[in-house]
């Protein structure tokens, strides 16, 4: 087994079945892979909709769990403890996949000795339209596009590939430990942080991260994540997520050092936006930055 695609879902089956339906669509062989989808304690009919799915596809080997302990780091490391593949990716059940994922992920690993973990491309769908307050800003924090071209390369120091698109070489956590359980999103909890610890990690220990620009995906944005009342919650939590991780990494006097960094960028570029007549991208990207800032002065 080459590969193991993991996809933790809770309470999204109709999402989780598209996101499926991209799967099946992949054109590698599908003798030389599998799918892991982890049910993170739904209440929803999600059993019963992989079940069907399977059905439709005998020749598929999707595989799936049930993890009681909800939290997505632990949905994430139950799939990972279960892998057979000797790559190892992740995907969110609000995604599609390009049919090149797979093999792109598995051509890549075996070209690349070296590489440990890599990520691929995000492309943003928004289901009622893109809104007319985004700004690349915003934009990262809703649906964390990614293009970085289209050859191969290492991750700039300041990236780290998406949550939602990510692989790793199986072998990497022979040497250590996989996502934290007390970072990342748990029911309807917006905290997160689990990636960035992750990723802090592994760079810790000498990996580069590479991005492989045809292993892409889709995020699907659904209308209830463009609204105020989820902007402002999932700023504010994006704070306690930063404020989370540096008490974990003993770094919080550095973090409010990088905020009030952060804030006289945001004045800058929303007095620019003020002056070309985009009053809505100004408004809302200090709206932002206000939320984050509660996140990381809460305790």
């Amino acid at each position: 087994m080459k590969l193991s695609l993991i996809i933790a879902t809770y309470n999204r089956s109709q999402s989780l079945i598209r996101t499926l339906h991209s799967v099946a669509e992949q054109t590698f062989d599908p003798k030389a892979w599998e799918c892991i989808v982890v049910d993170n304690r739904s209440t929803d009919d999600t059993k019963e909709q992989v079940a069907k799915f399977c059905k439709l596809y005998p020749d598929l080997n999707i595989n799936y769990l049930f993890e009681a302990n909800q939290g997505l780091s632990a949905a994430r490391n139950c799939g990972l403890s279960s892998a057979v593949g000797e790559i190892v990716a992740f995907v969110d059940d609000d995604e599609t996949l390009e049919s090149s994922f797979i093999g792109s992920y598995i051509d890549f690993f075996a070209t690349y000795a070296d590489a440990m973990a890599a990520g691929g491309g995000v492309i943003a769908r928004y289901d009622n339209g893109r809104p007319a307050w985004m700004s690349p800003y915003t934009e990262q924090m809703i649906a964390n596009p990614i293009d970085l071209g289209s050859r191969v390369r290492s991750f700039p120091s300041s990236r780290i590939p998406a949550g939602g698109n990510m692989s790793f070489r199986r072998s990497l956590f022979d040497h250590i430990e996989p996502f934290n359980t007390q970072l990342g999103r748990c029911g309807t909890s917006l905290i997160g942080g689990e990636e960035s610890e992750l990723f802090g990690r592994i760079r810790s220990i000498g990996c580069t991260l590479y991005y492989v620009p045809n292993a892409a995906i889709y995020h699907h944005i659904a209308p209830e994540k463009v609204t105020d009342d989820y902007f402002d919650r999932l700023a504010f939590n994006v704070g306690r997520s930063q404020r989370y991780r540096a008490e974990l990494n003993n770094s919080t006097r550095m973090l409010h050092i990088k905020e009030y960094a952060k804030w006289l960028a945001t004045e800058v570029i929303a007095l620019t936006y003020n002056l070309c007549g985009k009053p809505l991208q100004a408004r809302y990207l200090r709206r932002m930055r206000r939320g984050i800032g509660r996140g990381i002065r809460t305790a």
